[in-house]
């Protein structure tokens, strides 16, 4: 029973993290101009709070859902407003100054892990995403029975982080063919890919 709930819970994991949006960009990106490790503890930052919004959903935590509801709008707008902020810091930082200070700075996995942690938790809409989820493997945890709720947001934890080891894990193979001029490049990139996530998702809502 609760091999099987464990398995449930790393599909969901794994379905809520693929997608590439903000999140998936900066792991990249960090990953490319600071090292896999930076990636990856950036990525596990999302891990964790994934697996939050994952028991919020599957305890059924109404009065945090109906908060949430309640809010949406400028639970949005504000997360959008974080997104672009982030993705304005990504398109102005220099990748050869950034590299000089990881060079003097060598432990700062806590502060990338922290990072992207707290931008994940500032778009709790993602807890119905869960909601969706758990409905879709049909699972539901039961806050009665620890083994079971273990199983299941252990398995939502494994699963995201297993993306999260794979995705940089893959860049990283690749990241020391790239030179300082396409370090800029893909600095500008991904910096203007994650400012317009921010703008759509602002203009999406006040034209609702």
């Amino acid at each position: 029973m609760e091999l099987m709930l464990l398995l449930k819970g790393i599909i969901v994991g794994l379905l809520a993290s693929i997608p590439l949006g903000p999140i998936g960009v900066l792991c990249v990106q960090r990953t490319i101009n600071k090292g896999r490790l930076s990636g990856f503890f950036s990525g596990m930052g999302a891990a964790f709070a994934d697996t939050v919004f994952a028991t919020i959903a599957g305890f059924s935590l109404t009065f945090i859902m109906d908060f949430v509801e309640e809010w949406k709008i400028e639970f949005q707008i504000g997360g959008g407003i974080l997104i672009f902020l982030l993705g304005l810091k990504i398109f102005m930082t220099n990748p050869i100054s950034q590299m000089r200070k990881n060079r003097r700075q060598k432990n700062r996995l806590f502060e990338d892990f922290v990072s992207v942690f707290l931008l994940t938790v500032s778009n709790p809409m993602a807890i119905f995403l869960f909601v969706a989820l758990f409905a879709y493997v049909n699972v539901v945890a039961d806050g009665e029975n620890f083994m079971s709720a273990g199983a299941i947001l252990g398995g939502v934890l494994f699963g995201a982080s297993l993306w999260w080891f794979t995705l940089t894990s893959f860049v990283n193979m690749y990241r020391k063919r790239f030179r300082i001029r396409q370090l800029w490049w893909i600095n500008k990139i991904a910096g203007a890919v994650v400012m317009l996530i921010g703008i759509a998702t602002i203009v999406e809502l006040l034209f609702k």
